[in-house]
């Protein structure tokens, strides 16, 4: 008889945003002529630009004919591709990796839930909360989170980020941590750590001997100069840190897939008996085994935005997005609302009034302003109390949201 794997039984019966989706679909049937925005998901609406654009079509006419077709590629990633990340997003901030440490994937997601399966099932991990669904989930998966005990996972370390404490996490100093997942710019607070907190991080990490998982998936959306946008721009953090890249919403790739993954040659886990294995030839053996690579035609379309125009047009992207969080920031302030992030991240967390759950303000704001936001509470136990919404709408759709908001609140 096969036996089901029972730690899948832990999770939650659905992932976050489908219980959004069906609550919003319980308010369509009974409200058919509704209009509704939503702020919540946070997927992309600009359309690629068109470096992008003209780079897939000239992929599609290669893999059209017998010269410049390409089957199976490599499961690290095409050089062409690796080569402009390590020159553009590498090399301009001090930072030197060898190719041979970058692999290309289909979206962060993938490798931030895949990672995991490097490390034992009994290492213990800790989370910034609120957090993105999938760090802790991926390792429910495994048994390494333990059981669901009102809203907290018995095995994970949970690391408040509130507005109480600046959204700064507290270094868990009085006891040890195996592996620490760490997200910034943050989604979903949209706050982002200073350099000097992250040294903190590096520095507990190599005292440790902790394994941090770095997600910079928003790094393009920083603009404040003494913000990292890698972990590895500090020193040491190459002997402790994986970081995570995503074109999703650099670039809108949330349909093309395409981002990757930074594992340093120095970084290396122990065994029980205390041998130091280095992680880099793990995670590409397990990439040769479970992964045929990232499709051709995505990788030439993330290399084009690395030329002059790509990164011009992608640049006009992220500002046409981080107006409306500017957008959204200045008027939720005015009515009142105490509101975070969205000056660094597309996201903005906003606490609800009168101490209104997450849930039923989401409620509320569907059924008074036709508005989707996502419930906090979503993200883990510190999130209750607060709301996300997301800059990734039209100018148009995003203003209206607003307006709406603005009467309901009045």
């Amino acid at each position: 008889m096969a036996l089901v794997n029972e730690h899948f039984l832990k999770l939650p019966n659905n992932y976050l945003f489908a219980d959004i989706a069906k609550k919003v679909n319980a308010f369509k049937v009974t409200h058919p002529k509704a209009d509704i925005i939503s702020l919540g998901i946070g997927d992309v609406t600009r359309p690629l630009c068109p470096a992008v654009v003209e780079a897939m079509h000239k992929a599609v006419d290669e893999m059209g004919t017998a010269e410049g077709f390409r089957g199976y590629g490599p499961e690290q990633g095409y050089e062409f591709l690796r080569e402009a990340i390590l020159k553009n997003d590498f090399l301009p901030r001090g930072i030197h990796l060898d190719i041979d440490e970058i692999f290309i994937n289909d979206g962060a997601k993938s490798d931030t839930g895949n990672i995991q399966e490097l490390i034992r099932w009994d290492n213990s991990i800790g989370v910034t909360d609120p957090i993105y669904p999938v760090y802790i989930d991926s390792n429910v998966m495994i048994g390494r989170a333990g059981v669901l005990e009102n809203g907290r996972w018995s095995n994970v370390v949970y690391m408040p980020c509130t507005a109480e404490n600046g959204f700064i996490p507290t270094i868990p100093e009085d006891y040890h941590v195996d592996v620490i997942y760490l997200c910034y710019p943050n989604n979903p607070t949209g706050t982002v750590i200073s350099k000097q907190e992250l040294r903190r991080w590096v520095n507990y990490a190599l005292k440790n001997d902790t394994l941090i998982f770095y997600d910079a998936a928003y790094q393009a959306y920083i603009t404040d100069p003494d913000i990292p946008h890698s972990i590895y721009e500090i020193r040491g953090a190459r002997k402790c840190a994986i970081e995570f890249h995503s074109y999703s919403k650099t670039a809108g790739f949330t349909g093309v897939r395409c981002g990757y993954t930074i594992v340093p040659k120095e970084l290396t886990a122990a065994t029980l008996e205390g041998k130091r294995i280095p992680l880099n030839p793990l995670w590409n053996r397990r990439q040769c085994t479970k992964f045929n690579g990232t499709n051709y035609i995505s990788q030439r379309a993330a290399e084009a935005i690395y030329t002059p125009d790509g990164r011009q047009q992608v640049q006009q992207t992220i500002d046409y997005y981080m107006h409306n969080a500017h957008q959204m920031l200045a008027t939720l302030r005015k009515l009142g609302f105490e509101v975070y992030g969205g000056e660094n991240a597309p996201y903005i967390w906003m606490r609800t009034p009168d101490a209104v759950s997450s849930w039923q303000f989401f409620e509320q704001l569907l059924y008074g302003a036709n508005v989707v936001c996502t419930p906090g509470v979503g993200f883990g136990p510190s999130g209750e109390g607060y709301v996300r919404f997301t800059a990734f709408g039209s100018h148009e759709h995003t203003g209206e949201a607003l307006d709406r908001i603005e009467k309901w609140t009045r």
